[in-house]
């Protein structure tokens, strides 16, 4: 049964894509003959809406197929150095303007998750929704003590659809891992997924957002570059979540920036800045930051101050993976091509076998030319995927860790490029790992360690003459019994060596008792006998003593 609905889902999807003429898009020097053949056989599917721009016809297929893909639009709209300027501003749309459900049904939910009704929780809530996503939608209220706040209400029935779309993304991540086990074990198709799988559903859980934006307030208490707004966690539900009301300016509205006077150059700095100190510092990094969930502060443009909303994806890092990362980025920085080839091994990232001559000369052939051109004319977009293409080659695992990552990474420049053209993200960043590097190693982090450590110690202090005078007890109770067993094994040892002695020697009687008798010496011989025979017993015995 599940297969037949993956399947039904699989057909509505490719209808959707033709009745939308999505396949007359893709360029014919990639249209292989069995796709035409595909395509041909499904005559009946014919594009609906020739009359639409290519970019419009985009955005509503990607709205009627759910939130999987109108996400992965989202993603692409932050990518207009990718994409043609009327396709990258149609799909700029799905950052907030995806059709809303009815606001009487989103009262409904309201009341019915909070169990009491709108008018006795709040005042001058509006029915119709302030803004609409692929998953929630938010209405404006009051809270009764006179805080303005935003009540974000999950979509009804949204959890099918996304359950419906990433099962079928599973049959097909099996079916790769199958037929191509050479390279899933690579790309790891099924862990991806997973993890893809885990965040959305993540994303559904508003109880999940509602601490990760806590936590991402506490991180930026006080900061200057990015303000968290705040939650109320009383009248938080696993699908409905209340917060703090917030006036800026959506990132995306340069026009209103630049009217405003926003400095556009510190106000992408800051953005790249707020980027790295999240993975860097804190671990703990919004994961969805494309421009419908970043706002720009009306105050002080000059000193611009970034407003970040739905946490509902988050990114953490591992030790070891933050150090890999930030050792990574610096050594492209400084061009030093041979210290990112030993670090993709040493990190497990390409197989131990790779022969790390031959990757860095790969790495350099893609890196070199691009350094050849002004900084401010580098896309580190490019850069990243040139180099996941390189290290492909040589077998490079797909980390599903840092997936997020990379997404992130991407929106982060997309943006920052939007505001700022000439945006220098490797000048931006540079001294800010720099920094954290020195924090890591030497005496900074020798004396950040210590620091750490003190009160732990100090309160250890006090217990540590006992402790002391405990361990010399123990380590002297544990020499007398190393001794004592020590002992015994010299004596067992010694039996051992007496009773192997023995049964040599009769085995030399008995060979001698043999001749004896072979020589007719009879009563000589059966004295032999029975002295090998003594002999045998006591040395047995000897062997056999515990």
């Amino acid at each position: 049964m599940r297969k037949l609905r993956e399947l039904v889902r699989l057909y509505q999807i490719g209808k959707t894509l033709f009745d939308y003429g999505l396949d007359e898009l893709i360029p014919a020097r990639l249209q292989v003959w069995p796709a035409r053949f595909a395509r041909r056989s499904l005559f009946w599917l014919k594009n609906k809406h020739p009359e639409l721009s290519r970019g419009k016809r985009i955005r509503l297929a990607l709205e009627s197929l759910g939130p999987v893909f109108i996400k992965f639009g989202q993603m692409l709209s932050t990518r207009r150095d990718l994409l043609p300027p009327d396709i990258a501003e149609e799909l700029a749309m799905l950052q907030d303007r995806v059709p809303p459900f009815d606001g009487a049904l989103a009262r409904k939910q309201i009341e019915a998750s909070l169990q009491n009704r709108i008018e006795v929780l709040f005042d001058d809530f509006d029915e119709k929704p302030l803004a609409s996503a692929s998953i929630a939608q938010v209405h404006t209220a009051r809270l009764k003590t006179g805080q303005e706040i935003v009540i974000k209400v999950i979509r009804p029935g949204i959890e099918r659809v996304i359950d419906a779309d990433v099962s079928l993304m599973q049959s097909m991540a099996n079916l790769i891992a199958r037929l191509v086990p050479e390279r899933s074990s690579r790309l790891r198709p099924v862990e991806v997924v997973q993890e893809y799988r885990k965040t959305l559903l993540d994303e559904l859980n508003l109880l999940r957002e509602a601490a990760n934006a806590i936590q991402l307030r506490r991180n930026f208490e006080g900061s200057r570059t990015l303000y968290v707004p705040e939650i109320y966690p009383s009248y938080c539900h696993e699908n409905v979540l209340v917060m703090e009301r917030i006036y800026g300016i959506p990132v995306s509205d340069i026009e209103a920036l630049e009217a405003n006077g926003t400095d556009m150059k510190l106000l992408a700095e800051r953005g790249v800045e707020v980027f790295f100190t999240q993975v860097f510092r804190d671990s703990f990094f919004h994961a969805d930051m494309h421009p419908g969930n970043i706002f720009v502060s009306y105050e002080d443009p000059h000193d611009p101050q970034w407003i970040g909303i739905d946490c509902g994806i988050v990114g953490t890092l591992n030790r070891d993976d933050k150090r890999y990362l930030a050792e990574n980025f610096l050594a492209f920085f400084n061009r030093d091509y041979r210290k990112v080839a030993e670090l993709h091994v040493e990190s497990g990232w390409v197989p131990a076998d790779t022969k790390v001559e031959e990757f860095e000369s790969a790495i350099r052939t893609v890196l070199e030319p691009i350094f050849e051109k002004p900084l401010s004319e580098i896309s580190f977009g490019h850069v990243l995927l040139n180099l996941f293409n390189t290290a492909r080659r040589f077998n490079m695992a797909v980390q599903p860790q840092l997936v997020l990552l990379q997404k992130t990474l991407l929106y982060v420049e997309g943006v920052g490029r939007q505001l700022y053209p000439q945006l220098d993200l490797w000048k931006t960043a540079k001294p800010f790992l720099e920094d954290w590097m020195q924090q890591q190693v030497g005496y900074k982090a020798v004396i950040n360690a210590v620091k750490e450590k003190a009160p732990f110690w100090a309160e250890k202090l006090p217990d540590l003459p006992e402790l002391v005078y405990d361990a010399l007890r123990q380590a002297k109770l544990q020499q007398r019994q190393m001794q004592g067993l020590y002992d015994q094994y010299s004596r067992h040892d010694k039996g051992q060596g007496q009773g192997r002695f023995l049964l040599a020697m009769g085995a030399s009687t008995l060979l001698a008792s043999i001749l004896l008798l072979g020589m007719e010496k009879t009563q000589w011989a059966m004295s032999g006998l029975v002295l090998t025979l003594v002999v045998w017993l006591l040395g047995w015995r000897l062997i056999s003593r515990r």
